[in-house]
């Protein structure tokens, strides 16, 4: 396992030199020496079964037991490495259920006791006589030096300690279970490293050098075994390169064949629809409407398929900009598509654009499960005689054919599965693609947006429409409630709503249901007798979900009780206070979802987070949303505090691929990466000259990992 650089190497990516990973993709762990049926099944534990898969298996930490000291030198307290000759080794039972084994070893400068508790068997590993290299804490015990349970690595023969995996180097620690260790992973990955000798260079010497990284070869082999912890750092610095390479490329060439393999929809530029919208709102466009408004606009006219996710805040007036985006498809004689994940949300989308759109002419219609005069609305969608529906996956099932859809807007499109997008982009006239606009209340982090949703334009809304009031968010703890209480009765007689939300509960929506009726029960027994109090939750039916978002909106239940169906699109401009129990049950952007359905209208909002919260990362998540309304500022923070494998969304089995890359510390390679990448496909389209580049995005356009789909 050398360790090469780029000073001398002057070989090409054209040709394949040394090992590649599909290669050792194909190549199974069981074809390492120490890898029987038993440590076989282990590893799949872990998610390894080849080669490959191996040595993708990094590192977590490392220790660096590079220094050996004498005995005498030894700081109490700090990891230390040194070398010392078996005196002693003394097995005993201080007690039933209890064997203390003491290994007392020596050098020139003093002597020291090694113990292990309840592990016999390493009685074995010891002789009088014998020199080992030992690594652990040194502490005081009833008087004397010990190290208790210490790392050791037996010196045999002239090789000495420069061959020990444990000692006397930076040791690799892996993430390892009850069945496989650390130290076996240790020992695994040397050997594959050995067998695997050179690994084929996907990089030119030019191009290494633009990106400032070593060569793979030196890089997988110092990742797992660095001489030094600069080596280390360069290791990581070119594998996180590759990753990032693999992942632009593959959405690159996605996007590419996509756009080539499509016939788009060239939408004409006629502004008259357009204007009169505009002109027929109460209130003007902010200006971040009005640049996202033209950004779709040039998108649509384009002679490829859109596809653009429109991101913008709780509040911030996607709706209007959706409207628009319909209009532009409309005026050119075509149809247009809103796909919302619930029937309240779809509701809601109808009643609002429904009047705003049949003002000027446009003609709208709502389809869900429930609606009654399906054949009819279906039968005038197919004639063209609908210009805009409306509805929940109904617009996706069997018999739904509109005769030609210009553009789908799917909101919240997480919740989609990818053949239901797919269904809508078969629904243009003549094999010409629909436009698609993905719309998402969920801010996405600029880092994430790039590395994941590369292959979307994205379009931000990052501006909240005048007339908005703040809300003041507070933490209060369960024997506080009487405060928000008070706050609810105050708000109501001055004719406002309020939403009491009940407790996630993920294992089952039917606790959740009986959650929420219990909580209305004690609501209208208790703190709010005689005031209205409604329900809301999803195993009602939808009629009666509709007449309870009805008599909330009329002030006739001027409080609803709900679980988490109202996170999304509920606009209600009256309500002003949400009090959100057992806060600490949800995910940062879920709160920030939940407290968006309040101060939509001049009112200033309060919303109450009830938790008797005492974990640091629930404590972290309800104080961040306390401390600032600003969404994505949340997202950063979400990505910080949870990690960023649990916000691809839709998109998780991307994931695996991004082993060491980290969204929030490697934001400027990132950029970097995706510059490069798009001006390698800009002159070597086909990758014709990578081929290892190649091979390496191609597993990942295959559809082997699902969040490349267009739809």
């Amino acid at each position: 396992m050398g360790s090469d650089t780029n000073s001398a190497s002057t070989e090409s990516p054209g040709h394949r030199k040394g090992r590649t990973w599909e290669r050792l993709r194909r190549e199974p762990v069981t074809s390492l020496a120490r890898v029987g049926p038993k440590i076989a099944d282990g590893l799949a534990g872990l998610g390894i079964e080849t080669i490959e898969d191996l040595l993708h298996h990094f590192p977590r930490d490392y220790i660096d037991r590079t220094t050996l000291l004498l005995i005498r030198d030894l700081p109490l307290g700090e990891e230390v490495t040194f070398t010392a000759t078996v005196d002693k080794v003394s097995l005993r039972k201080p007690r039933p259920r209890l064997s203390l084994l003491e290994v007392d070893v020596s050098d020139s400068s003093g002597r020291i006791r090694l113990t292990w508790f309840n592990q016999p068997y390493r009685q074995r590993h010891f002789k009088v006589g014998e020199e080992f290299a030992i690594s652990g804490k040194a502490e005081v015990f009833r008087g004397r030096i010990q190290i208790s349970s210490p790392s050791y690595e037996k010196i045999e023969g002239e090789s000495g300690i420069g061959t020990s995996l444990e000692v006397g180097r930076i040791v690799p620690v892996y993430p390892a279970s009850a069945e496989i260790s650390s130290a076996l992973l240790r020992r695994l990955c040397w050997e594959a490293l050995d067998r695997a000798g050179a690994f084929a260079e996907s990089l030119t010497p030019a191009e290494r050098n633009a990106l400032k990284v070593q060569e793979r070869t030196f890089a997988i082999n110092a990742i797992h075994f660095p001489e030094s912890m600069q080596d280390r750092t360069a290791a990581r610095r070119r594998l996180v390169v590759d990753e990032l390479m693999r992942t632009q490329l593959a959405l690159g060439t996605k996007r590419r064949a996509y756009e080539a393999e499509s016939k788009a929809i060239a939408h004409v530029d006629r502004a008259a629809l357009l204007t009169s919208l505009i002109d027929s709102l109460p209130y003007p466009l902010t200006a971040a409407q009005q640049r996202v408004i033209a950004e779709i606009g040039e998108s649509m006219r384009a002679p490829v398929p859109m596809h653009r996710m429109l991101q913008g805040e709780v509040g911030s007036g996607k709706t209007v900009v959706a409207a628009a985006s319909l209009c532009i498809a409309v005026a050119g004689g075509h149809q247009g598509a809103l796909m919302a994940p619930t029937e309240v949300l779809a509701e809601q989308h109808y009643y609002g654009l429904a009047p705003l759109l049949g003002e000027i002419g446009v003609r709208v219609k709502l389809l869900t499960g429930s609606t009654r005069d399906r054949q009819r609305v279906l039968a005038a969608v197919g004639r063209g005689e609908v210009d805009v529906l409306i509805g929940t996956h109904a617009l996706v099932q069997e018999g739904v054919a509109f005769a030609s859809l210009g553009l789908a807007v799917i909101d919240e499109q997480h919740r989609f599965g990818v053949h239901q997008r797919v269904h809508l982009r078969g629904q243009g006239a003549d094999g010409l693609v629909p436009d698609m606009l993905i719309m998402t209340a969920t801010p996405i982090p600029r880092t994430l947006a790039i590395t994941i949703y590369g292959d979307l334009d994205v379009s931000t809304l990052d501006e909240t429409p005048p007339g908005r009031s703040p809300v003041k968010t507070l933490w209060i703890r369960p024997d506080a409630r009487d405060k928000a209480y008070e706050q609810i009765k105050k708000e109501i007689d001055a004719g406002g709503r309020a939403f009491v939300v009940c407790p996630l509960v993920e294992e089952s929506s039917k606790l959740e249901a009986a959650a929420a009726e219990e909580e209305f029960r004690r609501l209208t027994e208790g703190p709010l007798a005689g005031i209205g109090v409604g329900l809301l939750h999803g195993r009602m039916r939808s009629a009666d979900k509709e007449a309870a978002m009805a008599a909330f909106r009329s002030g006739e239940t001027p409080v609803l009780v709900a679980t988490t169906v109202i996170e999304v699109g509920v606009d209600v401009p009256e309500a002003t206070v949400m009090m959100i129990e057992s806060a600490e049950r949800f995910g940062l952007s879920q709160l920030h979802q939940l407290r968006g359905r309040i101060g939509r209208g001049a009112r200033l909002g309060v919303c109450y987070l009830v938790s008797e919260a005492e974990s640091e990362d629930a404590l972290a998540r309800i104080k961040a949303v306390c401390s600032t309304s600003d969404g994505f500022e949340l997202a950063e923070k979400d990505l910080e505090l949870r990690g960023e494998g649990s916000l691809f969304g839709a998109r998780q089995a991307g994931r695996t691929d991004l082993r060491l890359t980290s969204l929030l510390g490697d934001f400027p390679l990132i950029v970097k990466v995706r510059e490069f990448a798009n001006e390698l496909l800009e002159r070597d389209p086909d990758l014709d000259a990578h081929p290892v580049l190649k091979e390496e995005s191609d597993r990942l356009v295959s559809g082997e990992v699902s969040w490349l789909e267009f739809g």
